[in-house]
C-alpha cells in the first residue's frame, strides 16, 4: 500500500491511496468519519436564557459549534482514570458564555464563549442568537471528546469522499465532435489545443460520470473508441476537509490507527476462537 499527497490546504487534503482494495478504502472513509475522536459541547446549564431560543435548541446549536481539539491533552470520558460522571480536567474542557441586550438588539457569536482551557472555537464568527433589548442570556458549558458514531456534531470532517484513480483514453484523430466533448465536461479535464484540437488537461480531475464518453462522436466507428474512460480498482483518490476541529492529515493517521487496532483486536479473537 502506497499514500501520496496530491493537494494539502489548511483544512483540507487530497491524497492517493494505491495498492489496496475497495472495501478498506470504504473502511478508512467511515472511520474518518464515524471513528476519529473530535471534542464538542455536551452539557449545558441553563442559569438564565430569556432569548427566543428554547432552552433545548440553544444547547444544540452550541453542540454544533466546532472545538478545536488536542487528542494529546484529553481522552475519551470512558477511558478516563477519572470514572466520573462529571468529568475531569483529562476528559472535559468548561466554558461560560454571558451576553444582554440593553437597547438594542445584539448578536451573540460563538467569539462571546469564554474557555476555561486551551479548547476554543474553531472560528469567533459562528452565529448562536440574537437577543432582543432586554434579553439575556448566562450559561455553563461543558465539552468532551466523542466520536460521529454517537453524533453527527463529533465528526471531525465536513466532507470525506473518494474515487477510483481515473484513467483517460483521447484517441483525439478519431474524434469528430472535440468542442462539444471539451463544452460537455464538467470538471475541465480537456482543453484545446491548436494541432490535435483537443488535449487531456487534467486526468485527475475526471468524476468517471462518462458524459464525454456519451458525447463523443467517431469519425470511424469500426477504429477505437475517440474517448474511453477506466477507473483503476486498486488506487483511490481521497478527499477529506476537516471542520478545523483537527487538522486533516491528523485525521487521517487516526483513522488508520483506528482501523490498525480494530484490525489487531479481531486478530486476537480469531486466534483464541481456533485454540
Amino acid at each position: 500500500m502506497d499514500v501520496s499527497i496530491i493537494e494539502e490546504k489548511e483544512n483540507s487534503v487530497r491524497f492517493l491511496l494505491k495498492g489496496t482494495t475497495h472495501s478498506y478504502a470504504n473502511a478508512l472513509r467511515r472511520a474518518m468519519l464515524a471513528e476519529v475522536p473530535a471534542m464538542a459541547i455536551e452539557d449545558v446549564i441553563i442559569i438564565e436564557n430569556t432569548s427566543v431560543l428554547y432552552d433545548e435548541v440553544m444547547a444544540h446549536r452550541l453542540g454544533l459549534i466546532p472545538l478545536k481539539t488536542d487528542l494529546d491533552a484529553y481522552v475519551l470520558p470512558e477511558e478516563c482514570d477519572c470514572k466520573s460522571e462529571l468529568g475531569c480536567s483529562k476528559c472535559r474542557a468548561s466554558f461560560t458564555l454571558e451576553a444582554e441586550a440593553v437597547d438594542e438588539p445584539v448578536m451573540v457569536y460563538s467569539s462571546d464563549l469564554k474557555p476555561e482551557s486551551d479548547v476554543t472555537p474553531v472560528s469567533g464568527n459562528i452565529p448562536i442568537v440574537k437577543l432582543g433589548p432586554r434579553q439575556r442570556l448566562k450559561l455553563e458549558l461543558y465539552a468532551r471528546l466523542g466520536r460521529g458514531i454517537e453524533h453527527a456534531k463529533w465528526q471531525p470532517v465536513s466532507a470525506c469522499a473518494y474515487k477510483y484513480l481515473p484513467k483517460v483514453i483521447l484517441n483525439s484523430e478519431n474524434l469528430a465532435n472535440p468542442e462539444e466533448v471539451i463544452r460537455i465536461c464538467p470538471t475541465d479535464v480537456y482543453a484545446r489545443d491548436p494541432e490535435s484540437k483537443i488535449v487531456v488537461r487534467d486526468e485527475m480531475a475526471c468524476t468517471l460520470c462518462m458524459d464525454c464518453v456519451a458525447k463523443a462522436v467517431p469519425v470511424d466507428s469500426k477504429k477505437s473508441p475517440p474517448v474511453k474512460i477506466e477507473g483503476d480498482e486498486t488506487a483511490y483518490v481521497f478527499y477529506v476537509e476537516s471542520t478545523g476541529a483537527l487538522p486533516p492529515r491528523r485525521v487521517v493517521t487516526e483513522a488508520g490507527k483506528v482501523l490498525e487496532k480494530k484490525a489487531t483486536s479481531l486478530n486476537d479473537l480469531v486466534r483464541k476462537g481456533l485454540e
